[in-house]
């Protein structure tokens, strides 16, 4: 992987915008969301390759809690299969355990088995199912990783 990996800024949202063009219209984040996101108790961050924003995840961060939740990871079909995902998560992982975090969660469509398979090889559990959980009715998978802080800074 060459891509540089960096937290995202307001001048990032029409790329972060235009990254979620392949997935389903229901999931996008619209501008105003990402302005919220960015300037929330989130983090996101964008993997760079060159001037491009090839990649990008978002993690949100609840006060009075050690769980972060993984709320969003796309990285750009071209860019699949480099490492992007892992790094991102690595990241992430790590700024979460830096902030008192044991555990990562995530919710993903039931029928997105690649972004399933990648999560498990991540380390990722499946907690639960949650029926009906998107918009379109369609079943979320919950998933869990510990993430104690000698894991998240060495990956």
């Amino acid at each position: 992987m060459t891509a540089t990996i960096r937290p995202a800024t307001e001048a990032d949202i029409p790329a972060l915008v235009a990254l979620e063009a392949g997935f389903p219209p229901e999931d996008r984040f619209p501008v105003r969301t990402w302005r919220r996101l960015l300037r929330g108790r989130s983090a996101a961050y964008v993997a760079m390759d060159g001037e491009d924003v090839v990649a990008a995840a978002v993690y949100l961060f609840r006060e009075g809690t050690k769980i972060a939740r993984l709320y969003s990871l796309t990285v750009a079909p071209a860019q699949r299969g480099k490492g992007l995902a892992r790094a991102l998560m690595a990241g992430g992982e790590a700024d979460a355990a830096a902030r008192g975090c044991t555990l990562a969660r995530l919710e993903v469509r039931q029928s997105n088995l690649p972004a399933i398979h990648l999560y498990e090889r991540y380390g990722f559990r499946v907690l639960a199912l949650s029926q009906c959980y998107y918009p379109d009715g369609e079943t979320a998978v919950r998933m869990e990783k510990s993430i104690a802080p000698e894991e998240s800074l060495n990956t």
